[in-house]
């Protein structure tokens, strides 16, 4: 049977399950998995269910609304897989990583394309079989920039954009031309070492871990809704450049974590944090 994911995102109530539950029931629809949370300084309730059985979409989204507060978000999607953009610069680690575990298909998604900013990494993308777009801000004002490489990317039309260790500040029109799809990864442990060359402050710093965020992109630097992090130890003995190395490894892991987490539909986003479920 086919299978769906329902995601309810809520003012909490008494009898929220049970009333989800009852109109699952009544359309024959059968419940292969379900998680909840609730925040209680919010009272916010969250809840994905993935579902199996033949469904009218309208008709049970319908009776959903029915049975739930107003204010409530419903979102039903199906289990196939989602389309999705690289944009990169020069590092080839993260690219590269991804590339590979997509080749391997650790990666439930279909890459459509790579954009980069400068042609160092065609070589490498074009081992994969997959588009490289090349467009260079030579010369270019930031935002005539962007508006070639919002062009490109709204030919794919992906359901989510990775900066994959793309080394440009966005501009307010590129996130709201794509919002709550720009996911990035960050060479620190946010909020720490906000920024440029992180490695360099944490080594200034001294600091005994260092780490890595994915998180979304929003018009505050670095400060969008945190999605996966991960850190390794480090100590006295270790210059920059060796934090910088140990810290790549845990940059391709912890972006990896976190797109594997958006195309399962696991994220809630609410004010400037996540619920992973």
């Amino acid at each position: 049977m086919k299978e769906y994911i329902l995601l309810i995102d809520t003012t909490d109530a008494k009898g929220l399950v049970y009333n989800i539950s009852k109109v699952l029931f009544a359309n024959n629809l059968n419940i292969e998995q379900n998680s909840e949370y609730v925040d209680e300084e919010t009272k916010k309730f969250f809840m994905r269910t993935v579902i199996s059985g033949d469904l009218n979409q309208n008709i049970l989204l319908k009776e959903l609304k029915e049975v739930l507060p107003v204010d409530s978000t419903i979102k039903l999607t199906t289990k196939a897989k989602k389309d999705i953009v690289l944009l990169a610069t020069k590092e080839s680690h993260v690219l590269g990583d991804l590339l590979i575990r997509y080749f391997d298909g650790e990666i439930n998604a279909n890459i459509k394309a790579v954009i980069g900013n400068h042609d160092y990494l065609r070589d490498l993308v074009e081992k994969f079989g997959i588009p490289y777009h090349h467009i260079s801000a030579d010369g270019m004002e930031r935002e005539a920039h962007e508006d070639l490489v919002i062009e490109q990317i709204k030919e794919y039309d992906p359901e989510i954009i990775v900066l994959a260790k793309y080394m440009r500040i966005l501009t307010s029109n590129f996130v709201e031309t794509f919002p709550k799809q720009v996911l990035n990864i960050h060479h620190s442990f946010l909020p720490a070492f906000i920024g440029a060359n992180p490695y360099k402050q944490a080594h200034h710093r001294g600091v005994k871990i260092i780490g890595a965020t994915a998180h979304y992109v929003t018009n505050d630097l670095d400060e969008g809704p945190i999605i996966s992090q991960d850190v390794v130890r480090v100590d006295h003995t270790f210059s920059w450049q060796d934090m910088r190395r140990a810290g790549r490894n845990v940059e391709k892991v912890v972006l990896s974590n976190a797109l594997e987490l958006l195309l399962e539909d696991k994220v809630f986003v609410y004010g400037n944090k996540t619920v992973i479920l």
